[in-house]
């Protein structure tokens, strides 16, 4: 696994398949997260290995991930984010690099009953059937981790879209993280 997945990992930021739906906009960083969201989680990769993810402030409504595996701590990576709630969902949003195309992941998440960090991917093909079916606006690009597509809707009509209770199935669990233990 590529060092950068592991933080795209750490806040859903993983992009299933090696795909992914990247947007023009980023979330405005006016809004504070959860408290409940800062701290220390723990999870596992796709191979079962060990992960930890930190999550702080960095600032006024952005926040800072780091992620690294837990038999590599050297090995981390960082991430600054933005949140926003819409409807009954919370979002993050982050710049990816150059490589990735420079613009923005978009990811929702929330923090269960059971105190789980909860972190949901957007669907790909489903993301290309509102484009073709012209709910959003967008374009197929290609990366270094395969074939994606550039939403360029504003972001008024992005969450008009995900915030659609049919649209409910566009989101795919992604990663689940528990609190780590002091």
């Amino acid at each position: 696994m590529k060092a950068w997945r592991v933080a795209v990992v750490a806040l859903s930021f993983l992009f299933l398949s090696g795909c992914l739906v990247t947007f023009k906009e980023p979330l405005p960083a006016s809004e504070a997260a959860p408290a409940a969201l800062v701290g220390q989680w723990t999870s596992k990769n796709a191979w079962g290995e060990p992960l930890n993810l930190q999550i702080s402030r960095a600032g006024k409504h952005r926040y800072k991930a780091v992620s690294y595996p837990q038999a590599k701590p050297g090995q981390r990576d960082e991430y600054v984010f933005s949140v926003s709630r819409h409807g009954n969902r919370w979002y993050l949003s982050a710049p990816l690099p150059g490589k990735l195309g420079g613009h923005y992941v978009l990811a929702g998440f929330e923090l269960d009953e059971t105190h789980e960090l909860v972190v949901y991917n957007l669907d790909l093909e489903q993301i290309h059937q509102a484009i073709g079916q012209r709910s959003l606006h967008g374009s197929t690009v290609d990366t270094v981790e395969g074939p994606g597509v550039l939403v360029d809707s504003p972001m008024d009509q992005v969450f008009a879209y995900l915030d659609d209770p049919a649209n409910a199935d566009v989101f795919v669990e992604a990663a689940r993280y528990r609190r780590a233990d002091k």
